[in-house]
């Protein structure tokens, strides 16, 4: 049918949009794969399931195919028919589709749809079409912003925006997965539970480095959102660069058991640290790599051979894939925009986020709802890069009115969403640090000594307290805890050979 082209040649007025900028031969388009769509719709409604994941109204190029399309959809989706006859109805008025013979052509394009098998073709083919023509709208519209100079519009702030724009767009075309059979589903499951019997320590995810912990979690697995809370000085931000050293540091790629090439022990870590500036972050992992000081390290206190050790360390873990992004404030958005790019240029196995209260939502209605999109935002990352999110957080302070000071499900901060929303909650409690603040007075010897044997029991000791597992077991796991270089480290047991503390 070349009615279509015929009738936009000779009046351009009612050419869609752009194309009377660019002209109608630069813009990709297939009137006759839109035809047979829109045809094999009206002749079978059962179709339009097919297709409804990939193809939207405005992805036709021409605007009565719009249209149509629109009003078989609404049709459709009230359970009603969608043919020739109920259209004809809602088009009456339609100057677009008088043009093109009014109710004839929908009677034309029914009766010349002869490839509904193919229906999934034309549909992935008109799309393919709008997000070309797209492409070159986002182009024309970069190149016309950069070419005017203006005070306010500075050019990074124009790549920033041309960058939101392309993600935006890339998102648009992640068809929806829908329903799978059991038989692929049980496929992937034995294919984890096999990846699990063959790595070292059965862990089935992205060991911590931490040897309880890994036990009580199987690692840390795809697509999970793990919220690791707890008060101020517990020690929150010293775990996670703890973990993300571990991971960083064990670092090995090679071909996986699903026959990609990725890591296949440790993996690329990306770190969100919306606190801590990126050079105090390294200062961390330093001070706990070279066992020096981090007090020691902010004012130059080091002797010469700590400092030696400092430059060795530096220099051993300049190749270490981790990376770190200190941006104030990011909002939701951004941190998935940035978390893709990360996964796209360099790899991404695990990313953590420091913490996510600190985070921005698009919702001005109310905290709480801001915090739910937050929250439902780091989830929806998860799932899209099948990694592991640990987001921290921040507890409220009804755990300093209680005599058991560890945390509770209930005392996490602004919204129940934390919890619904997350797959693993756990909150890092070191009773040490309130036994410090309860010394009695020197003079009460009794309450002294007892203030002593338990400060004996509790020092260097931190618990890593599970209080939501959806796919295991909750519980405490002890860790050891050395306030000096802020490393948790796996706890000796008395009933183990030689007793006390050992690091990783």
């Amino acid at each position: 049918m070349t009615e279509i082209a015929a009738l936009r040649s000779t009046n351009p007025q009612s050419a869609p949009q752009g194309e009377a900028e660019v002209g109608p031969e630069l813009l990709p388009h297939n009137i006759e794969a839109e035809q047979q769509l829109l045809g094999a719709i009206l002749t079978n409604n059962d179709i339009y399931d097919r297709v409804a994941s990939l193809v939207r109204a405005e992805h036709f190029f021409e605007p009565v195919h719009k249209r149509i399309f629109e009003i078989t959809a609404a049709r459709i989706q009230k359970n009603a028919l969608a043919s020739p006859v109920t259209i004809k109805a809602f088009m009456e008025d339609d100057e677009g589709l008088k043009e093109l013979g009014g109710a004839n052509y929908l009677a034309r394009i029914t009766g010349a749809a002869v490839a509904s098998y193919a229906a999934r073709d034309y549909a992935q083919m008109i799309y393919d079409l709008a997000v070309r023509r797209e492409l070159i709208r986002l182009g024309r519209d970069i190149a016309a912003r950069a070419s005017t100079v203006e005070v306010a519009d500075e050019p990074k702030e124009q790549i920033v925006a041309a960058e939101q724009a392309l993600y935006q767009l890339g998102e648009q075309g992640v068809a929806e997965k829908g329903f799978q059979s059991f038989l692929r589903a049980v496929t992937e499951a034995v294919n984890v539970a096999a990846a699990a019997y063959q790595r070292d320590g059965g862990l089935a995810g992205i060991s911590t480095g931490l040897i309880d912990l890994d036990k009580k979690l199987g690692g840390l697995h795809p697509s999970d959102l793990i919220i690791l809370a707890g008060r101020p000085s517990m020690g929150k931000t010293s775990l996670t660069t703890n973990i993300a050293f571990n991971i960083a540091k064990a670092y090995k790629r090679g071909i996986r058991h699903d026959g990609t090439e990725g890591a296949v022990n440790g993996g690329a870590v990306g770190f969100f640290s919306l606190e801590m500036s990126a050079d105090q972050l390294a200062a961390r992992i330093l001070s706990e790599a070279a066992e020096v000081p981090s007090e020691q390290i902010r004012r130059g206190d080091m002797s010469e051979e700590e400092f030696r050790r400092f430059v060795e360390v530096a220099k051993t873990l300049e190749n270490c894939p981790l990376y770190i992004d200190d941006t104030p404030a990011l909002p939701i958005s951004q941190v998935a925009a940035r978390a893709r790019r990360l996964k796209r240029t360099h790899g991404l196995d695990v990313l953590m986020v420091d913490y996510l209260q600190l985070l921005r939502g698009s919702s001005k209605e109310s905290r709480v709802q801001e915090v739910s999109e937050i929250t439902q935002g780091l989830k929806a990352i998860a799932k899209e890069l099948n990694i592991p999110v640990i987001a921290l957080s921040q507890l409220s302070r009804a755990v300093e009115s209680r005599d058991d000071k560890r945390p509770q499900l209930s005392d996490l901060r602004e919204s129940g969403s934390i919890e619904q929303d997350a797959d693993v909650v756990m909150f890092v409690f070191r009773e040490e640090y309130y036994r410090e603040r309860e010394k009695p007075s020197d003079h009460d010897l009794e309450a002294m000594a007892k203030w002593q044997e338990v400060m004996e029991r509790t020092h260097g000791k931190a618990e890593v307290i599970i209080g939501k597992q959806r796919h295991g077991p909750i519980g405490t796991v002890e860790l050891s805890f050395e306030g000096r270089f802020t490393r948790f480290g796996n706890l000796v047991q008395s009933w183990q050979e030689g007793g006390g503390d050992s690091g990783f």
